[in-house]
């Protein structure tokens, strides 16, 4: 039997504020999962890119269709990029009420999925 985890007393947790995007990067939804850890997503920008899962992220962040997530865009191939972040929906609320991610963005991307 293993023995229990102890409780840090006096540390709260607080919420972190979810990444934005920077110089280079674009807030994208996940349209379908192509498979060999590609999938392809419609960003904000206005593109589709074939986007690919790196592998730090493989087995530790599942995607499905419709999640939002933070893209970094090639330099040298603008039509694809690399995973950097994957949003829950708690800051998918916190990007909206901010105003980065506009609702008519989750709406178009319902149509897809």
């Amino acid at each position: 039997m293993l023995p229990k985890k102890k409780k840090k007393r006096g540390f709260e947790e607080k919420p972190k504020e979810p990444p934005l995007p920077d110089e280079g990067q674009v807030i994208c939804g996940v349209i379908r999962l192509v498979g060999g850890d590609h999938l392809v997503a419609k960003c904000l920008d206005g593109e589709e890119r074939m986007i690919r899962i790196p592998g730090r992220f493989r087995r530790r962040m599942w995607m499905r269709e419709g999640d939002i997530i933070l893209v970094a865009i090639w330099d040298f191939n603008p039509r694809k990029g690399d995973v950097i972040y994957r949003y829950d929906r708690g800051e998918v609320q916190k990007l909206l009420d901010k105003g980065v991610l506009p609702r008519e963005f989750l709406e178009a991307l319902s149509e897809y999925i």
